[in-house]
């Protein structure tokens, strides 16, 4: 979980970062938990694989189907199903941040630890990130925080990310 509007150079920060503090949790039959989304997603995911630890990828559903996701989440999808062990159909819109936060929250309640790519900044009615790590430390979910030196933002901002 965390901003959804990393640069690439960020991304590519993380994904080693990621990498090395996953691998300690593929060693406790423990897995990683991530929403389908582009960015920040797909690096979690690459490093979870490389680490060893089992992927969960969570997608958004109506119903109970798989509902239709937008390019750029797609290709990001796609890449993530085949980085899964496991797939979660969730209800929620991915077009809508109040859906998408309220899936989060739902998510953290089943988690033991958030991994969390925060810059320390509040909610800006955009990017969620703050509430959520909130959101997760009132329940009782242990939360570590990444913002590694050099890490930035990019210029344009999208949906929140898990």
């Amino acid at each position: 979980m965390g901003h959804p509007d990393l640069t690439a150079s960020t991304l590519a920060l993380l994904e080693q970062e990621l990498r090395s503090r996953l691998a300690g949790f593929a060693e406790t039959g423990r897995r990683g938990l991530v929403r389908v989304g582009k960015g920040l997603p797909v690096a979690f995911g690459r490093a979870a694989r490389a680490a060893g630890l089992p992927l969960v990828t969570v997608l958004p559903c109506r119903d109970g189907m798989p509902v239709y996701l937008a390019e750029p989440d797609r290709s990001a999808a796609g890449e993530l199903l085949l980085l899964s062990e496991q797939v979660r159909l969730v209800e929620y819109d991915p077009a809508d941040r109040t859906s998408c936060v309220t899936a989060d929250e739902g998510l953290l309640r089943s988690c033991a630890r958030l991994l969390a790519v925060w810059d320390g900044s509040p909610s800006n009615g955009r990017d969620a990130t703050a509430h959520l790590v909130a959101y997760a430390r009132s329940h009782g979910v242990a939360v570590e925080v990444l913002w590694p030196q050099g890490a930035r933002h990019g210029a344009a901002a999208c949906a929140a990310s898990a």
